[in-house]
């Protein structure tokens, strides 16, 4: 099977994953801060990568990238506080509009900073599925709330984080990217529990653990995914994370499911597909490219 295929399956089942503990932060955020929230969807998903840190551990902290680890987790920690933000003060289909922006960014970030081709014809996929977003928030009849331009912030620092780890996966495997992720994003998210915290009604901790759980397996598929294909050529199914919201918002919370949400789902399912059938002269332009970064 193509690997741009299996990154693609991969991205869909983070997508779902990430979708779920979006779902599981509106909830939660009923009752507790969201500094609170953030903090404990990275101390779990920390908690379950003990086990690896415990096989791995006389090589574990071994790496190359530490600069880009931290840059990686300061970048993703700002981009997790500024979502889970949006989350608490509005609807889901909107919130999710913040991963939906990310591919729009990941290519010309991949451009510029790692050296890949980006085809006019791959730019014109991945602002296909863009329309097909706007389409499905049908932003016209629906005004937007402030807090969206806050998502565009959070969109941006989440696309720099998928193309980090594109330049990680060099040298770094996808266990240990997510956890020096998971290592530094749960201490520094901690800091703000410092200035805000309540007590945790323990109903609620089951919620918590499964919010982390769907984290780091949305972090491990994301990362193999972006580390056997380029974030632009698979970046553009992150869009199907606002099917995932709509399913879940209308299960959970009654958001009706319109003509134009099932429209902008079918054109963001088209440029998925247009986007794994890249051309033949772009794959050998894109190898070209390669090698001449690597003789330069």
């Amino acid at each position: 099977m193509p690997p741009v295929v299996i990154a693609s399956a991969l991205v869909l089942l983070a997508e779902l994953c990430f979708a779920g503990v979006s779902a599981l932060v509106k909830h939660l955020t009923e009752t507790l801060p969201y500094e609170q929230l953030v903090f404990f969807r990275n101390l779990f998903a920390f908690i379950v990568l003990l086990p690896w840190l415990y096989r791995k551990r006389a090589t574990a902290f071994r790496t190359e990238q530490l600069g880009l680890h931290v840059l990686r987790a300061v970048a993703g920690v700002a981009a997790m506080f500024l979502f889970f933000m949006v989350i608490a003060a509005i609807p889901l289909a909107q919130a999710t509009l913040v991963l939906l922006m990310a591919p729009f960014i990941i290519p010309i970030i991949s451009h510029y900073w790692l050296g890949e081709f980006i085809s006019r014809r791959l730019m014109l996929v991945i602002l296909l599925g863009f329309i097909g977003v706007l389409v499905f928030l049908n932003p016209v009849a629906n005004s937007l709330h402030p807090m969206v331009f806050v998502a565009l912030g959070a969109a941006a620092l989440a696309a720099w984080t998928k193309t980090i780890i594109r330049k990680l996966s060099v040298t770094e495997s996808p266990s240990k990217i997510v956890f020096y992720f998971s290592f530094f994003a749960t201490i520094i998210s901690a800091l703000p529990l410092l200035l805000r915290w309540q007590p945790i009604d323990p109903a609620l901790w089951l919620l918590i653990a499964v919010m982390g759980l769907l984290a780091v397996i949305g972090q491990l598929a994301m990362t193999r995914a972006f580390s056997i294909a380029s974030p632009s050529r698979v970046g553009v199914f992150t869009y199907s994370s606002v099917i995932f919201a709509g399913i879940m918002g209308y299960v959970w919370w009654d958001e009706p499911v319109t003509w134009y949400m099932v429209t902008g789902a079918i054109i963001i399912l088209i440029a998925g597909f247009h986007a794994m059938r890249q051309p033949r002269a772009a794959r050998i332009a894109a190898r070209a490219a390669s090698q001449a970064d690597k003789q330069s």
